[in-house]
């Protein structure tokens, strides 16, 4: 490897204060209180990077009815968030690398704070868009910001436990973003100019905290090539084409929109483009030699999954209370104990870390993730959110256990190769999160509308006017009408439409259990991959023993050379 470029003189550190490579912070000694003030800043902006999209996605019914927005404008709102969050991390790596964490995260924090102020006064779909896309910057820096700040809150020997701690955190936005909504609508009218307003003040509390509270210096070497920054408008095009073909698909659905179609296509030249580039580099930003590793491959796979399983909670549980008419004040108590759920997870998870247990927490998450499936299988149109407690406490406990062991298994296969690695593993740990659970909601969202249908039309088709049981319903919701309804006709009608109405919701709920159930046995397959894996490897492992040992002992029993 060639001799890296220092860009700042290099501060002559003890053993135990130098940071781990290049782009990272060094580690000297703190004080309790400064400690504790690292612990405070990382909490701080780790929520603020995820905390603005979880707030748009929670009430998102509110800002399209407010902004008029259609069921695809309001997609778009989501997307715009992830296309940039993903993209952005192809160069957050170098960034701090070559400029230093602070000055990435302070222009992020600072154009982010900005923004979301300028969108107050315009207010417009088109603002909207460009704020939520300068959330997804941001949140990419504060998600690193937070990782590092959390590492600075205690000693070098407990650097593991900081980064589950570390790691999680950003996830505990989401139903902290459901938890305040209420109070923040209730607030002016219920305006989404609330939400904005608490959004911008964190950032800005955040923008404060980071310029403030600094980082330590590290070592900035210069990282860099032009073919980098080709790479990027290369794959970040590419990946956002992916992401708007997952948000979208299902609203326009799939096989009825060409442009979907050409969207993929395009993303797929983009891709292979990239990967041409990158393939024949001295210094490639993305290793593609990596990606053939069969280890390499199962990570992927396993993240994509691991992620795909948590969408279940958005889009099985709280779909399918909404579908039932609950609004946020009735889902704030049920994401309160998921707030509680997951904090338990990442505690517990930092608490019992070391080596030996990341995989066996990791297959702890996938049980939880099972079990919360096969509770909620059977549900009616009956239950509300305090039914959905157990299940989702469990499921929540599994989402916060599992990321920071998956990150931790992937740096140290990505180390092992070399901190050139780092890169391409920045790039897809945060690839397969972000993607795994776009494609989680697209794919059960659309599982779900198909499922609907199938029930709907079955139900339909069995409600015979002449059938006793269907008329006898019918004269029920028509009586229930006489009171609002003289006509008769008219009355009779409204009747059969209200007893299609409940057809369709009980068709919801027969789709909705198809989806807990999609996902429980999705969780059990894929518990039941990861056990003959870990099996394979240690049979495998054991038999090179044994013959390793018969060798070894042949080897001894020889006598020594005259």
């Amino acid at each position: 490897m060639a001799t890296p470029q220092y860009l700042t003189p290099v501060p002559d550190w003890q053993e135990h204060e130098k940071p781990s490579m290049p782009g990272s912070p060094s580690m000297p000694w703190h004080p309790p209180w400064r400690r504790l003030a690292y612990a405070l800043v990382a909490i701080l902006v780790g929520i603020t990077g995820a905390l603005g999209n979880g707030l748009v996605t929670a009430n998102l019914p509110v800002l399209q009815g407010q902004l008029g927005l259609t069921p695809s404008e309001g997609a778009w709102i989501s997307a715009a968030y992830v296309m940039v969050n993903v993209t952005a991390n192809l160069l957050v790596f170098k960034c701090r690398q070559q400029f230093g964490m602070r000055w990435f995260a302070e222009i992020g924090l600072g154009v982010y704070a900005v923004l979301t102020l300028l969108h107050l006064a315009v207010g417009s779909f088109a603002t909207t868009l460009i704020v939520r896309a300068a959330s997804g910057l941001a949140g990419a820096a504060c998600s690193t910001l937070c990782l590092l700040y959390m590492l600075q809150s205690m000693p070098r020997t407990h650097t593991g436990k900081m980064m589950v701690i570390g790691v999680g955190i950003g996830q505990l936005a989401a139903p902290l973003a459901w938890v305040v909504s209420p109070a923040l609508l209730d607030q002016g009218g219920g305006s989404w100019h609330n939400l904005y307003l608490f959004e911008a003040g964190l950032a800005l509390c955040s923008f404060a905290a980071v310029v403030v509270l600094k980082l330590p210096p590290g070592v900035q070497i210069k990282v860099f090539e032009p073919l980098d920054f080709l790479t990027f408008f290369l794959m970040a095009p590419a990946v956002a084409m992916i992401c708007a073909v997952l948000v979208q698909g299902y609203l326009h659905w799939w096989l009825d929109t060409p442009w979907l179609g050409w969207l993929l296509i395009a993303a797929l030249v983009l891709i292979a483009s990239a990967v041409l580039v990158e393939h024949h580099r001295a210094n490639p930003l993305l290793q593609t030699r990596w990606f053939a590793n069969g280890a390499t491959l199962r990570f992927v796979i396993g993240g994509v999954i691991l992620r795909f399983l948590t969408a279940e909670q958005s889009v099985g549980a709280v779909s399918f209370l909404r579908s039932q008419g609950m609004g946020p004040d009735q889902l704030q108590p049920l994401f309160a104990v998921v707030l509680a759920g997951m904090v338990l997870g990442i505690v517990a998870c930092s608490l019992s870390f070391t080596p030996k247990t990341l995989v066996p927490q990791i297959l702890l998450s996938i049980v939880l993730f099972a079990i919360a499936g096969l509770m909620d299988h059977h549900r009616t149109s009956l239950d509300r959110p305090q039914d959905f407690y157990l299940s989702q406490f469990l499921l929540s406990v599994g989402a916060g256990m599992f990321m920071g062991p998956l990150m931790l298994i992937g740096i140290g296969q990505a180390l092992k190769n070399g901190p050139a690695y780092m890169v391409t593993f920045s790039v897809m740990f945060s690839i397969t999160q972000t993607l795994g659970g776009v494609l989680g909601s697209a794919v059960l969202n659309t599982y779900q509308l198909y499922r609907e249908h199938e029930f709907s039309a079955s139900l339909v088709a069995t409600m015979d006017r002449t059938d006793p049981m269907v008329a006898t319903r019918i004269a029920q919701q028509t009586a229930a009408l006489g009171g609002v309804i003289s006509d008769p006709v008219l009355r009779a009608a409204q009747g059969t439409a209200q007893l299609a109405a409940a057809a369709r919701r009980e068709s919801n709920v027969r789709a909705y259990n198809d989806v807990f159930m999609f996902s429980a046995v999705t969780a059990i397959a894929f518990l039941v991959w990861l056990l003959a894996l870990l099996t394979r490897t240690a049979l495998t492992k054991r038999l090179a023993e044994r013959r390793a040992s018969p060798s070894a002992s042949a080897a001894s029993a020889q006598p020594p050379p005259a």
